[in-house]
């Protein structure tokens, strides 16, 4: 048995012994081992290449310009990661969360932002090592990273605790050069009406395991964890047809909007440019989480899978 079944093996007797009260069998097992192949469609696996935003980012908001050895790039912001991270749905580079991030930082600090882009289309975790590998090649040492990654890893059904602890790696290897580091842990499944139920409540309850593991990890390592599942849950849910792209997996502009409108004020503090107001506290849950007693078990019985 391939580890991925071996996983989804596990959740789904989670679900099933959760449901056994219910005269729930092993056959919920199955269903979600149908749906997790009919997922493979309904989970777009794309190989294009988001926007490249790469470049010079000024405070009027003249950028990108062309990166030159005279380039005065006062702050250098690189990104790693996933598709999300990549900006992957839309069609114009101005809209990836990466380039509205450096925009804002620009912005609000006054300062010439060097924006890069490192993220790859389709990577997991395991994918981040190689990513910092290109940026120290290229010999580009960030003074803040951003990293947006999980999703990949929920929908490959790999390993939780590994899974954080390569983030954890990646993160202190970055820390180890000097940049800050701000973190986008794995978003909410549960609002991407696409995937079938019961298969959705699944992989949202891994998504936000892994997502706490990731906050950890990050933490661990030194850097900052924005807990994106619980602060964009709730209006992706309430506007999915403006918040996704037409693949009704990535986010729309707007969508990527609202995420860099969240990333950017732990980006500001970590260089020391947030001011004297403390950020505010995020929710410890989304409130568009389940509350039923059904759900609550399952996630409890979910919490010993690893």
């Amino acid at each position: 048995m391939s580890d991925s079944r071996h996983v989804l093996r596990d959740v789904g007797a989670a679900a099933t012994a959760t449901a056994a009260g219910a005269g729930a069998t092993w056959a919920a097992y199955n269903v979600l081992v149908w749906q997790a192949q009919q997922a493979r469609t309904t989970i777009p696996h794309r190989t294009d290449n988001a926007p490249n935003g790469d470049g010079i980012y000024l405070p009027d908001g003249v950028g990108p310009l062309r990166v030159t050895r005279d380039s005065p790039g006062e702050l250098h912001l690189t990104v790693f990661g996933d598709s999300t991270a990549a900006g992957l749905g839309v069609d114009s580079a101005d809209d990836t969360p990466g380039v509205r991030v450096a925009r804002r930082v620009a912005a609000d600090t006054g300062r010439v932002i060097r924006y890069s882009n490192k993220a790859i289309v389709g990577a997991t975790s395991k994918g981040l090592a190689a990513q910092i590998d290109a940026m120290l090649i290229a010999g580009h040492q960030p003074d803040v990273a951003l990293i947006l990654v999980g999703a990949n890893d929920v929908t490959a059904t790999n390993g939780i605790r590994a899974s954080a602890n390569r983030l954890g790696a990646a993160v202190r290897r970055l820390r180890d050069t000097g940049a800050v580091v701000v973190v986008g842990t794995c978003p909410d499944f549960g609002v991407i009406t696409a995937i079938p139920q019961p298969l959705r409540s699944v992989l949202r309850i891994w998504g936000l395991r892994l997502a706490a593991r990731q906050a950890s990890a990050v933490r661990g390592a030194g850097g900052v964890a924005v807990p994106l599942a619980d602060l964009l849950a709730e209006e992706f849910k309430a506007e999915p047809d403006h918040m996704f792209s037409p693949d009704h997996y990535h986010p729309s502009a707007a969508g990527y909007e609202l995420a860099a409108a969240i990333l950017t004020p732990p980006v500001l503090e970590e260089i020391g440019e947030w001011g004297p107001a403390p950020l505010p506290e995020p929710p410890e849950m989304s409130e568009t989480v389940p509350t039923s007693k059904f759900m609550t078990r399952l996630l409890r019985r979910a919490r010993t899978v690893t």
